[in-house]
């Protein structure tokens, strides 16, 4: 009965367009209003906000049950939405926070919204927002809640440019910026929204972790399918081209997808079968990566999944200890994922040394 029309007078215009229809098309595919909304209905060539893949990966990181197998699926494109009308994994949108909402920082330090100063009686503004505070409301000296959020923070930005999608980031949430808990700051051209550039320490440290994970991202492109996975062998390839482990290292059952006390997911995404062609029509071929989630708050041993006999694991981000040296681990071995965090690996079947691993750290990264 809501159902978009994707073949109405709206659409036709923009598409038959000489102008409109050579432009990047985004919908923010939600309104006011019964049926309003849309996220997967739009057309063929349009884009859109996942909100779905929002709500999921904020769930998840603050540590309710039962979302895993949500988290999987928008992890890897959103293929419920968008591949029966001949959409690619570009036309999720994907995105923790936008312009409307809690910031990053907001996010992880405040569990109710407060829009006292916008005048409408804290009234106004989205209610179920999927944050967590650590364990205090707002601003607070406490080292071991200021921990917490910042990693926190890192397990999101991390989920965020490592999904399969185009991932979207709110300006400023990069430097740590805060609307002291407003998610409706549309009326507000003061401090409150405002992005204040004398950054501190902590800041800039985020800063750097920002830029760590956007060239993951960029060194990878795995991480950047342009075809949905298929969860299958491809060319004869012995392993998946995309397989979810439990954290014995196994492949996940449907016993383990939907038990609500689940709270942990291995990925491990073939860098061998992707299944795409450069500009130049050469094959792309990548790493192989393992991404290991830990949605709960107790530390986990992660069985590494099987390789062949020379591979070794070669340990990229770990979101509880960003600047750590890299590691080079066996299939088999037992990897500590810490509580609340999220470590990405690297199959390195080259036998290098470890100069590619990149020396990063908070004082040498820019």
């Amino acid at each position: 009965m809501h159902a978009v029309d994707k073949l109405g007078a709206f659409f036709d215009i923009i598409h038959q367009d000489p102008v409109l229809s050579q432009v990047k098309l985004i919908a923010e595919p939600w309104d006011l209003g019964e049926g309003g909304y849309q996220v997967g209905n739009f057309p063929t060539k349009w884009t859109e906000w996942n909100g779905k893949y929002r709500d999921a990966v904020r769930r998840f990181w603050r540590g309710d049950g039962g979302v895993v197998s949500e988290l999987a699926t928008r992890l890897s494109g959103s293929s419920d939405l968008y591949e029966q009308s001949g959409r690619r994994p570009y036309a999720s949108i994907n995105f923790i926070t936008a312009h409307d909402g809690f910031t990053l920082a907001d996010l992880v330090s405040y569990n109710e919204k407060h829009n006292e100063a916008n005048g409408e009686q804290n009234t106004d503004g989205e209610n179920q927002n999927w944050s967590w505070n650590g364990g205090v409301e707002g601003a607070t000296t406490d080292r071991r809640v200021l921990e917490v959020r910042a990693r926190q923070r890192r397990n999101l930005l991390a989920t965020l440019l490592l999904s399969v999608g185009v991932p979207m980031m709110s300006g400023g949430d990069e430097m740590g910026r805060t609307q002291c808990g407003n998610n409706n700051a549309y009326c507000q051209d003061n401090e409150i929204s405002w992005t204040h550039w004398d950054v501190s320490a902590e800041q800039k440290e985020f800063l750097l972790f920002a830029r760590r994970v956007i060239q993951v991202w960029k060194d990878h492109p795995v991480l950047r399918r342009r075809k949905f996975f298929q969860g299958r062998r491809v060319r004869g390839a012995e392993v998946l081209d995309i397989a979810w482990l439990d954290s014995s290292g196994a492949e996940m059952t449907d016993e383990t997808w939907n038990s609500p006390d689940v709270r942990c997911l291995g990925v491990r995404l073939n860098g061998d079968a992707i299944q795409e062609v450069n500009e130049r029509g050469d094959g792309i071929v990548g790493d192989t990566l393992l991404l290991l989630l830990n949605g709960g708050t107790e530390s986990l041993p992660f069985v590494l999944p099987a390789t062949a006999a020379i591979e070794r694991w070669d340990t990229v981000l770990d979101t509880a200890d960003p600047w750590q040296a890299v590691r080079r681990l066996r299939a088999g071995d037992r990897y500590e994922l810490q509580g609340q965090s999220m470590a990405v690996m690297r199959l390195n079947n080259r036998r290098e040394d470890l100069r590619r691993a990149a020396d990063w750290g908070p004082q040498g990264a820019l």
